[in-house]
């Protein structure tokens, strides 16, 4: 499903995430004119609808990148995701790589269970997408 990212924080220490609130709007107009001969009737109107999502006082102690995702129906689906193991011969800390994280906020989300797999256009024409499977903490319903 589409989905929008409307928070968003990385850390590679432990940290305590908030949800903070969250307001859209979208605004339609359209115009109708007819002219006769070297005059016009114009008529207007105009059309906003638009939602608010109030902060909570809810706090995750997290580490790794974390995103709040605004859902199509209005809830918001907390989603988590910490460095994943990678063999390298590299040591402890260096056998890890980070979560691939999205640079734009409209990306798609496929929710299985407990997870959730981001991915996102990465080329100019749309063909090459990334992804990233994240942990989902939470779904926070619509206010």
């Amino acid at each position: 499903m589409d989905v929008k990212i409307i928070q968003r924080q990385s850390e590679q220490t432990n940290y305590d995430y908030v949800v903070t609130g969250y307001s859209s709007s979208t605004s339609n107009g359209s115009v109708n004119c007819n002219s006769y001969g070297n005059t016009a009737n114009c008529s207007g109107s105009s059309t906003t609808n638009g939602y608010t999502t109030p902060s909570r006082a809810i706090s995750f102690s997290v580490m790794g990148a974390t995103y709040s995702l605004l859902l199509p129906d209005g809830r918001v689906a907390i989603v988590n995701c910490v460095s994943k193991f990678q063999e390298r011969m590299a040591g402890r800390e260096g056998n890890h790589r980070s979560c691939r994280m999205p640079l734009v906020d409209d990306i798609q989300a496929d929710f299985k269970g407990k997870s959730a797999k981001l991915s996102w256009v990465v080329s100019l024409d749309g063909k090459k997408k990334d992804s990233e499977t994240y942990k989902i903490l939470a779904v926070l319903p619509k206010q």
